[in-house]
This record gives structure tokens, C-alpha cells and sequence, in this order.
């Protein structure tokens, strides 16, 4: 994984969360911020400043009639916040102004937000700053649950052989597909074998792929690195993807970066993004497949043939199991159909 990626997407993060401090919340939210810097992502607490910012602005709006700045807000103001300005709050989610645009937040939306609330309040009244938390009286949203969507077997072989063939694409596509057909073939192969997030692959190096042993060294969420291992099938893609790759080398101005564009430079989660829906809409028309869908196809076959939940969620990297449980441990379609004429409406002797 490149350093150079992380610190600088992480430096633009960093410097947007300093900018939302010194401009758009109130003062004590620098202490909340620096208490939490060792425990979560750069992303986590970008999120987190974003969502806060939109709930001072409500309470700026609608609880103090702009009576005063939201960075005079003061820890005597936050005391005064109840639980129904806060379930005020989630309904005005539904539909708002902000920036001068008009949003709204479906039922996950808002559980973040009342989440990133929430934390903060918990924060407060922990180190003594506020009496009472009333965030903690407020129910969060009911969530409902989507179908989970994912390749099958036969989509699966299907999606890596139209990489491959090239069968189903435009005649346009076509005219870059000899360029693109070997890097493809890996990518897909690569997070169809091992799971792999999207930002993590296209952070890999040359230097992370060890083929004495089939693994790759992968920074997870947060920094932590990790050691993947893969198979044969995914060996052969990549050692055929980088051979290709070092036999057209010329003008590469990316010369660490595992997977690089037409243009030379490493690839970015976009460019990945449309090569997948761009393979997967022949294979799968009615599925609105992604590089997560991948992930969850990984995940949801890896169960079926272990039947652990913690090897698949120590695999993917999934710091708490009961994520992984509610995504890989759900009935399938399969148990479903498995358990059809179990019941018996007649005797045998009928």
C-alpha cells in the first residue's frame, strides 16, 4: 500500500475537519475531536464534523432563531437541549435547506447523524461538561433491512470471462478492450478471491504481491495492515497481469502502483467502479452490481464453505463479527429453496 496515498488523502481530510472547527463549531467540539483522533479514522471524524455541523445549524435555525452565532454556542447552550429538540432534529432531516441546497435523509441517514450526535453528548457529559445527556433518550430510526446483492456461481465465471472474452461490449468498448482485458481480468479476480475493499486495492504496490506464498499486504480502515492470502487462480491473473504490464511499461509515471490506468498513473476507485458495472451489467442486467457487491459475494461464498462467521469477518476485516453477521449469516435464497417439501401436508402412504 502506497504511504504516499493515505497521507495524502488523509492531509486533505485532515485540513477540511481543521476548517470545520475554526469556522462552523462551537469551541468544545476541539476538545470531542482530539479525544477521539486515536480511536477513529480520519474519514470517521470528517463524517462526524459534517454531521455536526448540519445539527448546530438546526439549533441555530429552528431552537435559537439565529439569537447567536453557532460559534458563540456555549456548554451552558448544549444543557439546555432536550430530547424533543433532538427528535425535532431527526424529523427535520427529512427535508431541509442547507448551504443553499435542498437534501434529504432516508432512516440510515439520519441514525448516523443522531449517531455523531449522540457521541458527542456522551463526550460531554462523561468528562463533566453537561449535567444530563438527553441524546440518550432518543430512539434511533427503525432501520429496514435491504436485500443483500450479490453474484451467483454461474455469475461469478461469467463476469471474469467477459473481461476476458470482451463478448457483450460495445463496439466502442471493444476498441480499448485489448488494452485493458489483462488488468481487468485481475481486478475482478483479485476482489472476487479475497474480498478486498475497493480503496484497498487500488492502493496496492508492486511490492505488496508475495508470491512465495500467495499473499499481499492490504491497510485496512484506520491504518492497520493486514496479510491477505490468495490462490492459484488469483496468482495466475496477477503474475499475467504484471508481466503485461512490465512489457508496456514505457512512459509509466506510476511505477509503484500495482493497478495504473490507460494514462499510466495508478488507478483510481472510480475508474474501478465503472470497469465493474461495465462487465457486470452483461452478466447481471438486473443487479446493480458494485466492487462492495464483490466483496459480498466473497463473503457470502466463504461462509457457505467454512460456516464460520469469524474467520469471514477476520478476512474481511470486519472489527466487530456482528457486522459480518448480518451480512454472511442471513437465510439465503438457498436455504430457502432447500427447505422446500420439509413439511409434509400428506401422508406417505397418500
Amino acid at each position: 500500500m502506497s504511504a504516499n496515498y493515505y497521507v495524502d488523502r488523509n492531509n486533505k481530510n485532515l485540513e477540511t475537519i481543521e476548517r470545520l472547527l475554526d469556522e462552523s463549531l462551537p469551541p468544545f467540539c476541539g476538545d470531542y475531536f482530539l479525544a477521539i483522533d486515536s480511536q477513529t479514522s480520519t474519514l470517521t471524524r470528517l463524517n462526524y464534523a459534517h454531521d455536526l455541523k448540519i445539527f448546530f445549524y438546526f439549533l441555530q435555525e429552528k431552537k435559537f432563531r439565529k439569537s447567536k452565532f453557532v460559534k458563540d454556542f456555549t456548554l451552558d447552550d448544549m444543557e439546555t437541549v432536550t430530547s424533543t429538540d433532538i427528535e425535532y432534529f431527526l424529523s427535520y432531516l427529512s427535508h431541509y435547506v442547507y448551504d443553499g441546497k435542498e437534501h434529504s435523509c432516508n432512516d440510515r441517514a439520519k441514525a448516523r447523524k443522531l449517531s455523531s450526535v449522540r457521541a458527542l453528548f456522551k463526550f460531554l457529559f462523561n468528562k463533566g461538561y453537561i449535567s444530563v445527556d438527553n441524546s440518550a433518550k432518543v430512539s434511533t430510526p427503525k432501520l429496514h433491512e435491504k436485500p443483500i446483492i450479490r453474484l451467483d456461481g454461474d455469475e461469478v465465471f461469467g463476469i471474469i470471462d467477459v473481461a476476458e472474452s470482451g463478448c457483450g461490449l460495445t463496439t466502442h468498448q471493444k476498441a480499448y478492450h485489448e488494452k485493458t482485458r489483462v488488468r481487468d481480468s485481475a481486478i475482478l479476480t483479485l476482489f472476487l478471491g479475497t474480498g478486498i475493499r475497493i480503496s484497498e486495492l487500488v492502493g496496492l504496490n508492486n511490492e505488496d504481491i508475495n508470491f512465495k506464498d500467495n499473499s499481499f499486504i492490504v491497510t485496512r480502515k484506520g491504518g492497520g495492515k493486514s496479510i491477505l492470502y490468495f490462490d492459484d487462480v488469483v496468482a495466475e491473473a496477477l503474475k499475467r497481469y504484471m508481466e503485461y504490464k512490465e512489457n508496456n511499461a514505457e512512459n509509466l509515471s506510476e511505477t509503484t502502483a500495482l493497478f495504473v490506468s490507460n494514462n499510466k498513473k495508478r488507478i483510481t476507485v472510480r475508474a474501478v467502479e465503472n470497469l465493474v458495472q461495465k462487465y457486470a451489467k452483461i452478466v447481471s442486467p438486473l443487479k446493480k452490481i458494485s466492487p462492495h457487491k464483490l466483496r459480498s459475494t466473497y463473503g457470502t461464498q466463504l461462509y457457505k464453505a467454512t460456516g464460520d462467521i469469524y474467520i469471514v469477518a477476520d478476512v474481511l476485516g470486519h472489527k466487530d463479527v456482528n457486522t459480518t453477521r448480518k451480512h454472511y449469516a442471513a437465510i439465503s435464497d438457498d436455504n430457502r429453496r432447500g427447505v422446500v417439501g420439509k413439511v409434509k401436508l400428506k401422508r406417505d402412504d397418500d
